[in-house]
């Protein structure tokens, strides 16, 4: 069954691709979730119109990423933290406290996008890479400061 995609689909291919998949497959996933439409004649001819509709939105959407990225290079995140005596945590910083931070922040960028492959277990300043765009990558300065004894006291 061949179809025409109607969103960038990772194993598949890119909006407004033409691909050939198994029938259930499309059948039962693609068609019914309207990530494609079928390769009807009448829908190939009007291809060209869905990928130039595709480029222009994906040009907005690289704009917004490299603006965003701009306003998150200028930021700094700071977290307190409880540390013993080698300045190693009690815990750590996880991207999910990175992305509740930002949200305070009003940046709104999902968890998946903060690239941080192992929860931050020190004291310091760290860079942390996010993942705006396809190839537009913003990168955020998180320190993390050590919890005063009157804040860990009043706990």
């Amino acid at each position: 069954m061949q179809v025409i995609l109607k969103e960038d689909m990772p194993a598949l291919g890119r909006k407004g691709d033409v691909v050939k998949v198994a029938d259930g497959y499309g059948r039962n996933f693609l068609l019914p979730g309207r990530k494609a439409i079928a390769a009807t004649p009448a829908n190939l001819r009007n291809i060209e119109q869905m990928r130039a509709s595709a480029a222009r939105q994906e040009t907005r959407d690289r704009e917004a990423a490299l603006a965003l990225g701009a306003e998150l290079a200028k930021l700094r995140l700071v977290f307190t933290r409880r540390a013993g005596e080698r300045d190693a945590l009690f815990g750590s910083v996880t991207s999910m406290d990175i992305k509740h931070e930002l949200d305070a922040k009003c940046f709104e960028i999902e968890r998946r996008q903060i690239e941080l492959p192992d929860p931050l277990k020190t004291l310091g300043e760290h860079k942390v890479k996010a993942h705006l765009f396809k190839g537009v990558d913003a990168e955020l300065l998180v320190v993390i400061e050590r919890e005063s004894e009157e804040e860990a006291a009043g706990q």
